[in-house]
């Protein structure tokens, strides 16, 4: 790996340099990567005995969490449909085992990883004003709406989640790299980025992805040490963009505020929903599942298909008994539903624990951090790392599907790094 000639022909190196521009580009590209990383380094393993990486605890309750998952497809009542998504889903976790491997070789990946979300956010920004200020982006795709941007995502309004999702990765190759002593061009490229991508996921209209944002800024800001008043500073930066954007563009309050107040009271008695009517519908549908099948639910991917065998039914001002019509969908929109609906309380658990170790681990660093003074539990890089698990399996909001290639690819991505910054970190 340390040679360099080596180095330039390093698929799988390359494969996680250049994953985040394959994200861009869209989902089978990206997987295609992914998918040939896991088996390069399956090969690898095996030639080179790399039980290392294997003998963890992350591994091995990953790997029971897969068998999980093949187990309730295996019972579901379309077998080769959800093994469709469970059979390779260890793929994601070998990748993280991967990125680990490398980082080991050759730390300087994450120098070009950082270089590449750098061309990445930048591209989406000029292209995401672009489109906002003349109507179309620079590829010819207009407005969604005629005030949401896309940029190169077209009609995947993914937009914001993209942005706020790699920006803790972002951020947090920054801090590892100390950019703000070395290099004052590029300190102030970076300020530019960090406020600009911020505007951006405003305007994007992804009402989600602008919540996800804020959390991790406050995460990152309460958790980190050396960082924090330059993060502060950035942050107060892109909510005055905001601010600016909402009185210059006031249609985008539309989508922010009138949008959300209507979500949430969409019926003609102004009852109180979770999110908005069909997030509830959805929610509560998810749940009746569950209670049919608690301990490995219907099957990864099935809830599309079984939604339609528990109807909502409503009432209206004639009394007469309607069915809701948004009770069904691919998926229903938050993690831990579509989790408790498809995989059960088995499958549940192992997500839900994880959330619960980070929280105290978060807590346990607040600890030292505010009353002892010292030994911190984590150092900011790894604080910007659990940021961006953090948002991905935060139970309370909306989600994309657990299950989905493209998000599961973001949700493993910063893992690998993690792994190897806490094994570089316990061996010192």
């Amino acid at each position: 790996m340390n040679n360099k000639k080596f180095w330039f022909i390093d698929v799988p190196s390359w494969s996680i340099i250049l994953m985040p521009i394959l994200l861009v580009s869209g989902p089978l590209l990206s997987d295609f990567a992914l998918s040939l990383v896991s088996i390069l380094f399956l090969i690898n393993s095996y030639k080179n005995n790399l039980k290392k990486y294997y003998n963890n605890i992350y591994f091995k309750l990953f790997l029971v969490f897969c068998i999980v998952l093949i187990i309730s497809s295996l019972q579901s009542n379309n077998i080769l449909l959800s093994l469709k998504n469970s059979f390779f889903y260890f793929r994601f976790g070998i990748f993280s085992l991967c990125f680990w491997y490398l980082l080991d070789k050759n730390s300087r990946l994450l120098k070009y990883l950082f270089y590449s979300v750098i061309i990445c956010f930048l591209a989406l920004i000029v292209d995401g004003y672009i489109q906002y200020l003349l109507g179309e982006n620079l590829l010819g795709t207009k407005l969604y709406n005629k005030y949401r941007v896309s940029s190169f995502f077209g009609d995947e309004l993914i937009l914001g989640s993209y942005l706020a999702r790699f920006f803790p990765i972002l951020f947090g190759l920054f801090v590892f790299f100390d950019e703000m002593k070395k290099n004052k061009k590029l300190l102030l490229l970076i300020t530019l980025i960090f406020i600009l991508s911020e505007g951006l996921i405003f305007l994007s209209g992804e009402r989600l992805a602008l919540f996800y944002m804020n959390l991790s800024a406050v995460f990152i800001i309460i958790m980190i040490n050396n960082y924090k008043f330059y993060r502060l500073i950035t942050y107060i930066g892109s909510i005055f963009l905001i601010t600016i954007l909402l009185i210059i563009f006031p249609q985008s309050k539309e989508r922010f505020i009138d949008k959300t107040i209507y979500d949430f009271t969409r019926n003609s008695d102004n009852k109180i929903y979770i999110f908005s009517k069909p997030h509830n519908h959805m929610y509560i549908a998810g749940y009746k599942m569950f209670l049919d099948n608690k301990l490995l639910g219907v099957g990864p991917r099935q809830f599309r298909n079984e939604c339609k065998y528990y109807p909502i039914k409503e009432t209206r001002v004639s009394e007469n008994e309607i069915v809701s019509p948004y009770h069904c969908s691919s998926h229903p929109h938050n993690t831990y539903v579509e989790l408790l609906s498809e995989t059960g309380i088995i499958g549940f658990l192992f997500v839900f624990l994880l959330f619960i170790i980070i929280v105290i681990a978060s807590l346990k660093h607040l600890y030292s951090k505010f009353l002892k003074k010292k030994n911190f539990y984590f150092n900011d890089f790894e604080v910007c790392l659990l940021s961006s698990l953090i948002i991905s399996i935060w139970p309370f909001a909306p989600s994309g599907s657990f299950f989905n290639n493209w998000m599961s690819i973001v949700y493993f991505f910063p893992i690998g790094m993690l792994l190897w910054q806490l094994e570089r970190k316990k061996n010192k």
